[in-house]
């Protein structure tokens, strides 16, 4: 997934339902200064993913300068553990989720090659560590040492080794395999084979697929009529059959279709309208649903989506392969 130059211009909105971008971006600056509140404390466990999440949500709101970049580069090298995986806080155990975000992080401020310059062993250090978490057997990947496996693991040890351009430390033939595994009778994809489809784990493994050139494996007709059928009839979309819908499944469900060239299988309208519906238009920052709490990680996935809809305002983020 990418970010293309210059902004949407396809939707932009009703006069009284128009993205409040200056507020998003407040929001988004000033959660690093609430730290004398006991939800930032108690969310230590994803301080590396919000970075991530926060990072990229200025990037699509053209701010990419919204965090400053020393300060950002510093923490997230912080995170660093001797393995060359990164772990959610300094001092956390390094996991693929922390250590995929971390690259993403570094990548987007530009500063990858700290990893050499600061004496951290470069990228091949890091590489080492999510290719050590592969299945040698399956082509699976274990979140952390522990054992855990998950096509989240799979599709996230793709996506940081592609950026670091070490996709070939892993053996990518067997993973591809894997993913195809994971294929329901719906077309969907499960968190491993047998699982029941789920919106997000199809994002992974289509992801995965995308990365590693193999989308001619994906029955993209069959998979389309399941991903659209995710919207419900309020314009948001949800995960599974008989859910209430979520705005961070604008970023899921249609960056899936997407890949798969059936984005417009969507009412790309009514999507819209049900994302700016979760904004919160005075403090910023966007919830799963309207009228609920705001955070920063259905902040991301709103934006996100209102960015495959080609949204007035929002860098574009485009989905794409080297096989379609």
């Amino acid at each position: 997934m990418s970010l293309a130059s210059g902004p949407g211009r396809a939707l932009g909105g009703s006069p009284d339902q128009q993205l409040c971008s200056q507020k998003h971006v407040d929001y988004i600056k000033n959660l690093d200064s609430r730290r004398d509140e006991l939800e930032y404390w108690l969310t230590e466990h994803l301080r590396l993913n919000g970075v991530y999440w926060g990072l990229t949500a200025l990037h699509l709101l053209g701010c990419p300068e919204g965090l400053p970049r020393e300060d950002t580069v510093d923490f997230v090298l912080s995170c660093r553990r001797d393995n060359g995986g990164f772990g959610a806080a300094p001092g956390h155990d390094a996991h693929m989720l922390y250590t995929v975000s971390a690259v993403q992080i570094l990548v987007l401020m530009d500063a990858l090659d700290e990893l050499e310059t600061r004496g951290l062993g470069g990228r091949q250090k890091v590489g080492s560590f999510i290719a050590g978490l592969q299945d040698k057997d399956t082509g699976a990947f274990m979140g952390d040492e522990w054992g855990e496996q998950d096509t989240r693991f799979l599709y996230g040890a793709f996506n940081a080794l592609s950026l670091m351009d070490l996709l070939g430390m892993v053996d990518v033939s067997k993973s591809v395999a894997y993913v195809q595994r994971c294929e329901n009778l719906d077309g969907g994809y499960g968190i491993r084979p047998g699982a029941e489809s789920h919106a997000g784990q199809i994002f992974t493994c289509v992801g995965a697929l995308a990365i590693a050139g193999r989308l001619d494996l994906v029955n993209k007709d069959r998979l389309g009529g399941w991903l659209s059928e995710r919207q419900v009839d309020k314009g948001g979309l949800n995960g599974r059959p008989e859910k209430l819908e979520d705005a961070c499944y604008s970023w899921w469900v249609g960056a899936s279709l997407a890949m798969i060239d059936r984005l417009h299988w969507l009412d790309g309208g009514k999507l819209a309208s049900f994302i700016l519906r979760c904004q919160d238009p005075e403090a910023g920052g966007f919830s799963d649903r309207p009228g609920h709490m705001v955070d920063v990680f259905h902040t991301h996935f709103a934006i996100a989506g209102l960015s495959l809809l080609k949204y007035d305002g929002v860098e574009e983020l485009y989905a794409e392969s080297n096989n379609n």
